[in-house]
């Protein structure tokens, strides 16, 4: 019943910015977890962003902080991410994912997550 797609990656310049959006179906994504993860080829998952049900309390890893906001439209039921100051270790396929409780940087606490779109960041 929980469904996220992804759109808005693409290739981008050093420096330049995107806007990751992430569409809920089949629930209220105000009253669930909606956090967004990285795969990098050769590297490890990681949880880059986090925004917590109803309150909207963020959290960003330390290798995105400053230049990332996660934001929520409760009217469209998207979540976004802005990304700015993009730098080319930032390329990878981002996903947005779902849970309930309280914000997480671990893959397996969520219980859902979308297809993913690929980020390239290049010269």
């Amino acid at each position: 019943q929980l469904q996220l797609v992804e759109s808005g990656g693409g290739l981008v310049q050093p420096g330049g910015s995107l806007r990751l959006s992430c569409a809920a179906s089949g629930f209220t994504l105000t009253y669930y977890v909606i956090g967004w993860f990285r795969q990098a080829p050769g590297k490890e998952r990681e949880g880059i962003s986090c925004i917590n049900r109803n309150s909207g309390s963020t959290n960003y890893a330390d290798s995105v902080k400053n230049r990332f906001t996660i934001s929520r439209d409760n009217a469209k039921n998207t979540v976004y991410l802005q990304m700015n100051s993009l730098k080319p270790e930032d390329t990878g396929v981002y996903y947005c994912a779902v849970r309930w409780g309280s914000c997480s940087n671990r893959w397996s606490a969520f219980d859902s997550w979308g297809q993913g779109t690929q980020v390239t960041v290049s010269s």
